[in-house]
């Protein structure tokens, strides 16, 4: 069964950084894109930061020049460094990826269980 766990998460005091880490097991043939997302409390989850297995990024405007997503393809797994934390990035936070099993499967997404953030003023 293919899984991605997260972890780095924690509380931090505005302006500070964590490193969030994403690691899949399981049987997998290859992952395209792996991204992060993340859910406010009373919010729906939102789209944070993705990369292609190319090493190409996509970052949601209100991360931009704050976060880095990076990928290790030989391990299986994603990172997202957050640096300049605001108390509006308390959420927790969704790793997620499009796996195939075989070079003949259909691709799948996954998730994780999330983490939590807490940025504090």
């Amino acid at each position: 069964q293919v899984q991605l766990v997260e972890s780095g998460g924690g509380l931090v005091q505005a302006g500070g950084s964590l490193r969030l880490s994403c690691a899949a097991s399981g049987t997998i043939f290859s992952i395209q894109d792996m991204g992060w997302y993340r859910q406010a409390p009373g919010k729906q989850r939102e789209f944070v930061a993705t990369i292609t297995n190319d090493g190409i990024s996509n970052y949601a405007d209100s991360v931009k020049g704050r976060f880095t997503i990076s990928r290790d393809n030989a391990k299986n797994t994603v990172n997202l460094q957050m640096n300049g934390l605001k108390p509006e990035d308390t959420a927790v936070y969704y790793c997620n990826g499009e796996y195939r099993r075989s070079i003949y499967s259909l691709p799948k997404i996954i998730w994780g269980q999330g983490t939590q953030v807490t940025v504090s003023s």
